[in-house]
């Protein structure tokens, strides 16, 4: 166990912090309109609500299998395989390898409020900075989109959280031992895997997270 599971940590107790990706640093802009637009186009009508039930079967569908995305070819396997998860939901005959790509780029992520300022102030105290999600191969991509790559020495995609192992594998490539060593996160699975980890936990909102550094 770590020295402490959630509270206030010295900035000269730490090396590095880690941060959850989804929900911590960024979030998902509302992808319905794009899908419907998307569908419109292949001539399949579907209301707002019924394509925001099929978007929410997929995402239940999706996250315990982002692991699966670890390279190119798995990535694209899981892509079309969501795509069709989707298509089933809303009862859309139409083919899962075409659609796929239509399907992943509706999908936006921007920038949760106080997140750059709060790593710029990160980095300002000399902490190294790495992402740790439970996400697919995409990850890095997403993180140069949005502007954030820059700030992180290490990203670890399909970390597996509640399992310590990315959070660990992440310390061990900064050589930064756990117990000095802080992870940001918006759920249980964040908060469990830092105390397996023995590293220190904050909760989100990022901004209020590094004001717990002091």
């Amino acid at each position: 166990m770590g020295p402490l599971a959630v509270g206030r940590v010295r900035a000269a107790e730490l090396d590095a912090v880690t941060l959850d990706a989804h929900g911590t640093l960024v979030r998902l802009a509302d992808p319905v309109p794009a899908l419907v637009n998307e569908l419109a186009e292949r001539g399949v009508e579907r209301t707002p609500e019924t394509v925001l039930a099929g978007f929410r079967t997929e995402v239940a569908h999706y996250v315990p299998r982002a692991s699966e995305g670890h390279d190119e070819e798995s990535l694209a396997r899981l892509q079309r395989e969501c795509a069709g998860v989707f298509l089933d939901a809303i009862e859309a005959n139409l083919d899962p390898e075409e659609f796929a790509p239509a399907y992943v780029g509706a999908l936006h992520f921007e920038v949760l409020p106080g997140v750059v300022g709060s790593l710029d102030r990160l980095r300002g105290l000399g902490l190294e900075l790495a992402v740790v999600a439970n996400w697919d191969l995409s990850l890095r991509r997403l993180l140069e989109e949005v502007g954030l790559a820059r700030y992180f020495a290490v990203v670890v995609h399909a970390a597996r959280k509640p399992a310590p192992e990315g959070l660990l594998r992440a310390l061990t490539e900064l050589h930064v031992a756990p117990a000095r060593a802080l992870h940001v996160g918006d759920d249980d699975a964040d908060r469990q895997a830092a105390a397996a980890a023995g590293m220190w936990f904050a909760p989100t909102p990022v901004p209020e997270a590094v004001a717990t550094i002091r």
